[in-house]
């Protein structure tokens, strides 16, 4: 299996991601009139900004690959993705046997524990199938194809069924090994996606360029002040009357406490969850977005999805079904809320 480059990315709603100044392609460049530049590697912009501190680790990573001389570049780029070091040196024997055909993306079958949870350990370097869950968006007619665009995505699992249901979607990610997976996903699954690697508190697009912005597991690992910076870039990008759904975890729910008790109750390290209160969430988002509304996602943990559960052994699939019994309680008994572990809150930009 040998990777291949495409480029397929819509460079006209593109800026310069610090100050908004417009771009111009050269060759394998983009180029603001500030005298920024930002690579494209594999056909797939790489619009990370430098010299500030990353909120993950393999944003470092993927800015010292995108620098390196094309010659030079791992097409897979398996460094650039949050793996560690014995994963690697498995997918590389992995990759290195030309006669192996995985059924999916093997990139995809090692990332599913660091993107969908602890539930999939069991899965890890087995998977059989694409897990692409239900994104509670609803279906679009697809002659308007709104556009969307789906932050921290990761290989793209919510890009994907965001697609299959009309929206014409960009997979923004810090992680270029995970975005190369998830446009060979798109590829096998006959799903159109463009992909981009960058941050979401500097957010590279112009100004009221999507519908709909999604987030799902991502502001939960930021500090609370690059959440709230993030947030306010959401609302830049957000066209007038654009709605946001974004997953955040709730300090009370009850696997939360759980976690919360583990540690000591002491302040999160890098990349640790972040939780917040339901009173804070509306607060944050009502101020910085819009009027708010939150909705329950699920129990006993964040990430859990019911289309998953036919991939889990029972224990899990018990425990999956116990979770969305609730989370459809929850529609009529509101203060189920309150101990609900994942939220969704929709976003409505204000004027």
């Amino acid at each position: 299996m040998t990777p291949t480059a495409q480029v397929d990315f819509p460079f006209d709603i593109l800026v310069d991601p610090i100050d908004k100044s417009p771009l111009r392609r050269e060759d394998d460049v983009l180029r603001s009139a500030s005298g920024r530049t930002f690579p494209i590697v594999q056909g797939v912009p790489v619009m990370l900004v430098e010299g500030v501190d990353q909120t993950i680790r393999v944003a470092e990573r993927t800015l010292a690959a995108s620098r390196r001389p094309t010659d030079f570049q791992d097409p897979w780029q398996l460094e650039t993705t949050v793996l560690d070091d014995s994963q690697i040196a498995n997918l590389k024997v992995l990759l290195s046997n030309a006669s192996h055909r995985p059924p999916i993306d093997p990139v995809i079958s090692y990332l599913i524990r660091k993107t969908n949870g602890r539930l999939y350990e069991q899965l890890v370097g087995r998977l059989r199938q694409y897990p692409i869950p239900d994104i509670r968006l609803p279906s679009v007619n697809a002659s308007s194809r709104p556009m969307m665009l789906d932050i921290g995505c990761s290989w793209g699992r919510w890009s994907l069924s965001a697609a299959r249901k009309g929206y014409n979607v960009v997979g923004l990610d810090p992680s270029l090994g995970a975005v190369l997976a998830g446009r060979r996903a798109a590829k096998d699954l006959d799903v159109t996606v463009h992909w981009i690697v960058g941050d979401a508190r500097y957010l590279p697009f112009k100004d009221f360029s999507f519908d709909q912005v999604f987030s799902y597991s991502v502001l939960q690992h930021f500090s609370k002040a690059d959440a709230k910076k993030a947030l306010a870039e959401v609302r830049r990008v957000l066209s007038n009357e654009g709605t946001s759904l974004i997953q955040m975890p709730n300090a009370l729910g009850l696997r939360s406490q759980y976690h919360l008790l583990r540690r000591g109750f002491q302040k999160p390290r890098r990349f640790d969850v972040h939780y917040y209160t339901l009173t804070e969430l509306l607060n944050t988002f009502k101020l910085t977005i819009g009027p708010s509304k939150i909705t329950v996602d699920g129990f006993f943990g964040l990430n859990m999805q019911a289309s998953d559960a036919k991939l889990m052994p029972a224990r899990y699939r018990t425990l999956i079904s116990a979770s969305e019994l609730l989370r459809r309680c929850s529609q009529t008994v509101s203060i189920l809320k309150l101990v609900a572990d994942s939220l969704y809150i929709e976003s409505k930009k204000g004027q």
